[in-house]
């Protein structure tokens, strides 16, 4: 009997859509739906892909459905959402957005579904919260994408550098999915070797550690300045955590997921270093930080901890 692999995507805007064109390369699956608020976009969608499946490296069934399509779903994967407008605050869009989150993440349960949430909505660390207070899933199964773009934009900067394949980079973006984010660099190597011991035998500039950093925060700006917004960075990502999942693959990667005394803090969706399997998150990994990294964690955790007590206030 074939294993059930089914990923229900809810938003077929520009980023679900890249990661049903991502999956539909690197196969995995073996069945997609896709729900939207406009029906026949999804149905649209749905066609335009399917006609790929031929050239693909797997059998998939693509199709346009309903929230009673993410019963039996594996991982249901929430996309929606709207963008910010012009002269609106970030709370503002957080208050919108975490209500449409609320209500598809009500209609998916309400399909008896009971699986893995992936959530990659912005601001994604207050939403994925949002989604497992709403579901009252174990926290476990309810996963943001956190800093997984953020550490892969890392990396392949590190490795450009460095002149280094990336996959033998392992540094990590953690905290917020946001301004607020930073690198634990005493915790950050090329292979088995400090990648700070590295630097300082290139002799490399003081501030470049800094000057890493900076690009991959300013990155996701540079990319909507030129072309109004990203996507599919944020597309591969999904498709990295969904086969992690799927695959069960004990795969480390800086997810938002809540922590429960880690780093010193309660109550709150970050992106830390976590091993993903098919239950879910497994362990959340906690590395010894430098006193200056716990404050820069310390810094992130306020920023989002004092988003949770406005969008709280208002309900």
């Amino acid at each position: 009997m074939i294993e059930k692999r089914k990923v229900a995507l809810v938003g077929t805007g520009f980023v679900g859509m890249s990661m049903a064109y991502s999956l539909l390369n690197q196969g995995g699956i073996n069945e997609l739906v896709l729900i939207d608020v406009d029906k026949e976009k999804a149905i649209g969608e749905a066609m335009d892909l399917s006609d790929g499946v031929p050239c693909s490296p797997s059998t998939m069934v693509i199709k346009a459905g309903d929230y009673k399509e993410c019963k039996d779903a594996n991982i249901v994967v929430i996309t929606a959402g709207v963008p910010q407008k012009p002269g609106e605050t970030r709370l503002d869009l957080l208050k919108t957005n975490s209500k449409i989150i609320k209500e598809i993440t009500q209609n998916v349960i309400s399909s008896g579904f009971d699986g893995i949430f992936l959530i990659a909505s912005n601001p994604v660390d207050i939403l994925s919260y949002i989604v497992q207070k709403t579901s009252h899933f174990p926290s476990s199964r309810v996963i943001g994408s956190g800093t997984v773009l953020d550490t892969a934009r890392l990396r392949s900067l590190l490795g450009e550098h460095l002149q280094i394949s990336s996959k033998n980079i392992h540094a990590y973006i953690m905290g917020e999915h946001g301004d607020s984010s930073f690198v634990p660099w005493s915790k950050s190597y090329v292979g088995c070797k400090s990648l700070i011991d590295i630097l300082n035998q290139r002799k490399e500039e003081e501030d470049i550690l800094d000057r890493f950093h900076t690009k991959v925060r300013d990155e996701a700006y540079e990319i909507i300045k030129r072309k109004k917004s990203t996507y599919y960075g944020i597309g591969v990502a999904l498709t990295k955590i969904i086969k992690a999942i799927l695959n069960n693959e004990h795969e480390i990667l800086t997810v938002s997921t809540l922590l429960n005394g880690e780093y010193g803090k309660n109550d709150i969706y970050m992106g830390v270093p976590a091993i993903i399997t098919n239950k879910g998150v497994q362990e959340i990994l906690e590395l010894e930080l430098t006193k200056q990294e716990q404050e820069k964690f310390d810094n992130s955790y306020q920023v989002l901890n004092e988003m949770k007590n406005q969008i709280q206030s208002l309900n």
